[in-house]
């Protein structure tokens, strides 16, 4: 496999991970120890990773660094938080004509 994927499959997940807990980039990096710029840089595929740090992450994460790896097999934070939106926006939307269909015909 080539690095940019590499770069590209451990950037998404760091950033998939870090979503799902809510935790900004300046949090992550201090769990972590590493400054907000460096890890700017590795979510962006602009720097690689250590070792160490690769634990720290995974560590910090509750999962294996293997998963760190794991081409995206769900959707990312960003793909679930549009859906979330548009399922409510469509509820919000199918109550409003249930309402003027009732309100129409029902009273």
């Amino acid at each position: 496999m080539e690095e940019a994927k590499l770069r590209r499959i451990l950037s998404s997940n760091i950033k998939h991970y870090r979503g799902l807990r809510g935790w900004s980039q300046v949090k992550l990096a201090e769990k972590i120890e590493i400054s907000t710029n460096f890890l700017a840089d590795i979510e962006t595929g602009k720097s690689w990773v250590s070792s160490l740090t690769l634990v720290k992450l995974a560590n910090c994460f509750g999962i294996g660094v293997y998963e760190l790896f794991k081409p995206e097999i769900i959707p990312s934070y960003e793909i679930k938080e549009s859906i979330k939106s548009f399922a409510h926006d469509i509820s919000v939307t199918f109550e409003h004509s249930l309402d003027k269909i009732s309100k129409k015909y029902l009273d």
